[in-house]
């Protein structure tokens, strides 16, 4: 199959990943359960590669990590008393983690505030007012939905593990290679038909090949701001919408 670089703005590095993951499960972060985490957190990583979205280096760094603490956790008291006698052994091995956690969050929602203000101070012109009615239908549209690139990750996880479960325990495929060009108009026009669709609707053949275009298809509609999509609960059902204005694309 063609192989397709796919530059995705939304990953902001393994701790943003981590940040997500505590919320996403709402769990404490000064007493994060690091073997579910780090379940969790290597799924998102082996989804990723499977997708070929270019994982960096920091993320498989902090996958080593993530399993290093969990193995310590896991010792038992015998050789945990070895290691207290380490100068530089830590009470607990997550210390360090929730330390770079903490701060992460700290400038994150202080970068958060900053972007607030920034587009309140973009408001203020100093200068007559000018007549902007053309583009206030655009403005309105800016927004692709309330779904992130980790939710679609989960949808696709999820896709993927009811295919395996259906698929037979020998089969024999033949595909044609889509263009992901392709795949992304024939999105579109399913949408101009129905206004919106189910995530799962857009996987109605089970190649593995097929199932990869499409999910990077809709990454690419997304980043082109074609479609939005919404989530009206944790792991529920994505919906996606054709965006008012461009239908005529």
């Amino acid at each position: 199959m063609k192989q397709y670089s796919v530059k995705v703005d939304a990953f902001e590095g393994p701790l943003d990943l981590l940040l997500h993951l505590i919320n996403k499960y709402e769990v404490d972060i000064y007493d994060i359960p690091v073997s579910q985490i780090t379940d969790q957190y290597l799924t998102f990583v082996h989804t990723m590669q499977e997708l070929e979205l270019d994982v960096a280096s920091e993320y498989l760094v902090m996958a080593a990590t993530l399993l290093a603490i969990k193995s310590k956790m896991l010792l038992p008291q015998k050789e945990e008393e070895i290691f207290e006698q380490d100068p530089e052994f830590e009470d607990d091995p997550r210390d360090e983690l929730v330390q770079r956690l903490v701060e992460y969050r700290r400038f994150k929602e202080a970068a958060n505030d900053l972007k607030e203000k920034e587009s309140s101070r973009s408001l203020i012109y100093a200068r007559p007012p000018v007549d902007t009615s053309e583009f206030t239908h655009e403005d309105s549209q800016t927004s692709i939905g309330d779904v992130t690139l980790y939710d679609m990750l989960a949808a696709f996880q999820k896709m993927s593990r009811r295919v395996k479960e259906k698929k037979p325990k020998r089969t024999r495929i033949q595909s044609e290679d889509v263009p992901i060009e392709d795949r992304m108009n024939a999105i579109r026009n399913q949408l101009r038909g129905s206004g919106k669709t189910r995530f799962s609707d857009l996987f109605s053949e089970e190649d593995r090949g097929h199932m990869i275009v499409t999910f990077l298809a809709v990454l690419e509609l997304m980043k082109t701001r074609d479609v939005a999509c919404e989530q009206d609960k944790n792991f529920g059902e994505i919906m996606i919408f054709e965006r008012e204005g461009k239908a005529s694309v």
